[in-house]
């Protein structure tokens, strides 16, 4: 008996309930399947959810099924960014999480269709369906539209950083401010939001060639529909999350990454998810894939092109393809097929020769965008994992972004407390070529583990101190940061780790290819290893630890209970 057919028997006012809101006693009968999404005002890559929720519903119905709407709506991180409602951003993945598993649990449903786009909202919706395990169907909110002359909102970090020393106008940063978003969507590169759009198809819960396709495309509302009407064929086969989520779609996902170049912000979803599962995804898998796999995406804010250009080149089957001898082929996917199997059915149908077209009425070939594993833009993927007496449990660096002069580099240190204090050091030029600035207790338990956007975007911006200088931080980086940034460190400076005790002028050694990264001197003179360990071990018999930033509240709950940052900062 179904699930929801059983908690008929269980709850008697349950007919009542439902008929109270229009339920036909036919309907009560149906299939029950439950339509998530982050739906609301809040965002772009919210707001035209409803239509695709529509759809799906629609989907549901004429198959047979009985669909009920539920949102938990997300927040932006472009609009939190800059202030202190950046703090709730990571915090609001575990919320949406934990409502979605509410909305379930309290009254169980036979199958799911989830639909979000956003840098929290995707992952959350991720998380919940590895912890409730019923049979689900990811759909995703699609990017926006480039702006003129391919702007992007990546790219207002940059103008305002500019403006602010006076390089440009104030009447051309309006411009570019107000032309960066024309449409719906996630924002239009390869950040949070899309590599999570991204990880969701490569995980196996998304149709093949649906993640991160424009959202202004009229087959985004088709794929909608099919997502509602596939939700009964899970229900039919028995297909529960839990039986695609396996670690070989975590590596399959990692790999995927890796050659997309996406955030560095899916070290903290991606074994969130997998811990729902009590699959274990250390930094080192990142680190070890990584390695074995090529960057071969020219997307930004790593690449040239728009978000939007992915999916014309192929999608995530494009990029598959070209590191297909390297994935697991034999894992099941949400089609009821394996994944070795949905790419030869893509290769039987239109699907190549219609992203061929799109890309052909814009002067391009698939090859500008999907570079051929044979010439890689980098013979590695994006990330590294570094770990030193600075960083014991890791920290992670997106070296993609990053120029040849910084992969290997001694520098100062810059010590400050707070990302505010940081950014206004490096606008006054404060900040020289060869410094390491660091913005500490910022991590989970600081603060919530913010983005340190603007910071990044003021150093990269700037073309001296984007190859001599370095951002060190417990915190950590917008999916769209470019430049030498190192974020996550761990332990935290709340729980005293080394980066709290980092005193002005420290030597601080960044090795990429060794991917070490540790304090090597002291007032600007070198030290040894050993004299280190005492020096660091003094200062930390010094070292205060500080009462709580938040108490109580949706943050105090959150810092209280979050763990490290190289585990995923989830609430434990």
């Amino acid at each position: 008996m179904l699930k929801s057919q059983e908690i008929r028997e269980k709850a008697p006012e349950m007919d009542s309930l439902r008929m109270g809101m229009g339920w036909t006693k036919e309907e009560l009968e149906r299939p029950q399947i439950i339509i998530e999404s982050t739906y609301g005002q809040s965002h772009p890559g919210s707001a035209h959810l409803d239509k695709l929720v529509e759809e799906a519903y629609k989907g549901v119905y004429d198959k047979g099924g009985k669909p009920a709407k539920f949102f938990a709506t997300d927040i932006c991180d472009g609009q939190a960014q800059g202030h202190d409602g950046m703090n709730y951003s990571l915090a609001s993945r575990e919320y949406i999480a934990n409502m979605i598993e509410i909305h379930i649990g309290a009254t169980p449903y036979d199958a799911g269709v989830f639909i979000a786009s956003c840098d929290k909202g995707m992952p959350a919706h991720l998380q919940a369906i590895a912890r409730m395990k019923i049979p689900s169907i990811v759909l995703t909110g699609g990017t926006m539209k480039a702006g003129p002359g391919m702007l992007t909102l990546e790219q207002i970090g940059t103008y305002s950083a500019k403006y602010e020393r006076k390089e440009i106008t104030k009447e051309e940063f309006t411009y570019f401010k107000h032309n960066a978003c024309p449409s719906c969507g996630a924002c239009s590169f390869m950040g949070t939001a899309g590599t999570m759009q991204v990880m969701a198809e490569a995980l196996g819960l998304a149709l093949p060639g649906t993640a991160f396709m424009p959202a202004t495309a009229v087959e985004l509302g088709s794929h909608a529909y099919r997502a509602g009407q596939h939700a009964l064929a899970l229900v039919e086969m028995n297909l529960t999350a839990d039986k695609i989520l396996t670690e070989k779609a975590f590596e399959n996902a990692i790999m995927v990454h890796a050659a997309v170049a996406g955030s560095s912000n899916s070290l903290l979803h991606l074994p969130s998810i997998a811990k729902e599962l009590e699959i274990e995804i250390k930094p080192e898998k990142f680190d070890d894939l990584h390695r074995k796999v090529p960057y071969i995406l020219n997307v930004r804010p790593s690449g040239e092109f728009p978000g939007e250009y992915f999916w014309y080149a192929g999608g995530v089957p494009g990029v598959m393809e070209e590191i297909k001898d390297l994935l697991h082929l034999d894992v099941m996917t949400v089609t009821g097929k394996t994944l070795g199997e949905n790419l030869e059915d893509l290769k039987n149908s239109e699907y190549y020769q219609k992203c061929q077209k799109e890309l052909s009425q814009r002067g391009f070939k698939k090859e500008d965008i999907i570079k051929p594993r044979s010439n890689p833009i980098r013979k590695e993927g994006a990330i590294g994992i570094l770990k030193g007496n600075l960083a014991p449990e890791g920290a992670v660096v997106k070296h993609s972004a990053i120029s040849e002069a910084m992969m290997e580099a001694t520098l100062v240190a810059r010590p400050f407390d707070s990302e505010e204090e940081a950014i206004k050091a490096v606008l006054s030029g404060k900040i020289k070529a060869g410094d390491g600035v660091f913005i500490r207790y910022e991590g989970p338990k600081g603060s919530g583990m913010p983005e340190m956007f603007y910071t990044t975007e003021a150093i990269a911006s700037d073309p001296e101190l984007a190859s001599t200088t370095a951002l060190i931080t417990d915190g950590r980086f917008s999916g769209a940061t470019r430049g030498p940034a190192i974020g996550h460190v761990s332990p935290e400076a709340s729980e005293g780790g080394p980066i709290a005790l980092v005193e002005e002028g420290d030597l601080i050694e960044i090795n990429i290819p060794d991917r070490q990264l540790n304090i090597v001197g002291v007032k600007e003179e070198p030290r040894s290893k050993e004299e280190m360990v005492s020096i660091l071990q003094e200062r930390k018999a010094r070292w205060i630890k500080p009462e709580p930033k938040y108490t109580k509240g949706a943050l105090g709950v959150y810092t209280k209970l979050a763990v490290s940052p190289m585990k995923g900062g989830y609430m434990e």
